[in-house]
């Protein structure tokens, strides 16, 4: 009976190994499976544009930031201040209001879908969480560039009417392979 089962069982085991291996294949090279925007995108800049015309950083001088993207537009961002003071106690529950209100001004986090629509020249985030609260489960509208591997869009402007400029630079993968 075993040596049945063993008979039966390699061919059976073989062609499902194959079909995994050629299925996963074709999947992988599949243009219609990558997201155009898929990879991993660093910071350059993160400023604000005033209604007077003039830009600033928005995140004080060299803000750290990554954008991860998948192949199925899901994606991770973040943005942090450099200099964001530590927190005196060593403890985050036991931070100043100072404390607080910089980790929070000196970061914006969130994730969820994007998709591009190229057409209108935008990429539309679905933010399913955000350490802004107020955006989870919104849909923005961000009018972008993309050129020379380099990432630049408009988010929302704020009540104030200043707007948010984020631009990102992809990582060049095989560059970084030895």
């Amino acid at each position: 009976m075993n040596t049945l089962l063993a008979r039966i069982g390699r061919p059976i085991a073989a062609l499902l190994v194959a079909g995994l291996i050629g299925s996963s294949s074709t999947l992988a090279a599949s243009p219609a499976n990558t997201f155009p925007l898929s990879g991993t995108w660093t910071l350059v800049a993160a400023d604000v544009l005033h209604a007077d015309g003039s830009r600033t950083s928005d995140f004080g001088t060299n803000p750290k930031g990554v954008l991860l993207i998948d192949d199925q537009g899901r994606y991770s961002l973040q943005i942090f201040r450099a200099d964001r003071p530590r927190f005196s106690t060593g403890d985050k529950a036991k931070g100043s209001d100072v404390e607080y209100k910089a980790a929070v001004m000196g970061s914006s986090t969130h994730f969820g879908t994007v998709r591009v629509d190229a057409a209108s020249g935008e990429l539309i985030f679905h933010i399913d969480g955000a350490s802004f609260p107020n955006w989870e489960g919104q849909e923005q509208h961000r009018h972008y560039e993309l050129k020379d591997g380099v990432l630049s869009y408009r988010v929302p402007p704020r009540p104030n009417g200043d707007v948010p400029v984020s631009v990102w630079r992809r990582v060049d993968v095989s560059a970084s392979q030895h």
